[in-house]
């Protein structure tokens, strides 16, 4: 494992949580009527918190495009989980609260999941597979899943429409990751010329964006604690997925290996989850609910 990649890939969480805490202090108080509408981000553009998030955000995605050029989707995705130990610092230096067995043990569950998946799973690149087929078919699964998951959003939007939200974003996000290495790739290739003939650079703008209205929604109508974690838990999953599907990732795959790989993923989905609900994450919002809805309308 690259001591470079591990660096970048933690110095890139450590932005997005960051990030994705002030954006969602900022998103709570916009208007419900921009919900799932890119209105929402012309209103928190004007929002100096939510513009200083999103700076974070953006050097957390650059030093994570840095860190996919480097190294594996699966190993640099991992990596990238951790931004849930960050985003919960400082939502704790905020609210004050002690972490508790419940932060240790979702800290603990975190961090060793994503190193018993990394020492287990070896992740090593490979050649990238040519099938067309198969590309369109991972990627194809994976939209189509997040369009479900935003259409399904959108009636039930205070309730369990954040987390809805937040695992469509956390899906595309994974795929945008596959995504910005194949562009990494042909401009190694081919310079700029090569990249910008290419469609996936564009796919990863078109994501980018989309992305960034569905996580503001999801951020606009519910605490922090029930958005983050779905969003986390999603993204490698989904990075993952396509680095092993099409990217030609390899994964140490004997039975042992396999065991402690899916003990690990499944460690830190626990620990995403644990450390999501600990009540240091702001857990009410500024006006949110029916009544600020029927306000805007």
């Amino acid at each position: 494992m690259s001591v470079l990649v591990l660096v970048l890939g933690v110095s890139a969480a450590c932005c997005l949580g960051f990030g994705f805490v002030l954006q969602q202090n900022a998103a709570r108080h916009a208007p419900l009527r921009d919900f799932l509408s890119p209105r929402l981000l012309l209103d928190l553009v004007r929002v100096p918190r939510w513009l200083g998030g999103t700076g974070l955000m953006v050097a957390g995605m650059a030093l994570g495009a840095v860190a996919l050029g480097r190294g594996e989707v699966s190993l640099v995705e991992p990596l990238l989980a951790t931004n849930l130990l960050f985003a919960l610092a400082l939502s704790r230096r905020q609210t004050r609260r002690p972490l508790g067995r419940q932060g240790w043990a979702g800290l603990t569950l975190l961090a060793g999941g994503v190193t018993a998946f990394l020492v287990a799973g070896e992740p090593r690149g490979g050649d990238a597979v040519t099938d067309p087929l198969r590309h369109w078919l991972v990627i194809g699964v994976m939209l189509g899943l997040a369009v479900l998951l935003a259409t399904c959003a959108r009636r039930i939007r205070l309730s369990w429409g954040p987390v809805l939200l937040a695992l469509a974003a956390g899906l595309l996000y994974g795929v945008q990751d596959a995504l910005t290495r194949v562009s990494g790739r042909l401009f190694s290739a081919g310079g700029l010329p090569e990249l910008l003939t290419g469609w996936q650079p564009y796919a990863v703008v078109a994501l980018g964006v989309t992305c960034l209205v569905l996580v503001q929604s999801a951020f606009e109508t519910a605490p922090l604690h029930m958005s983050l974690p779905a969003l986390t838990a999603a993204q490698p999953l989904a990075g993952i997925a396509c680095g092993v599907g099409f990217l030609g990732d390899r994964l140490r795959t004997d039975t042992g290996a396999l065991a402690w790989e899916a003990c690990g993923l499944a460690a830190v989905v626990t620990g995403v989850v644990l450390l999501g609900l600990h009540p240091a994450m702001p857990r009410r919002t500024s006006g949110t609910g029916p009544v600020r809805d029927l306000q805007q309308r």
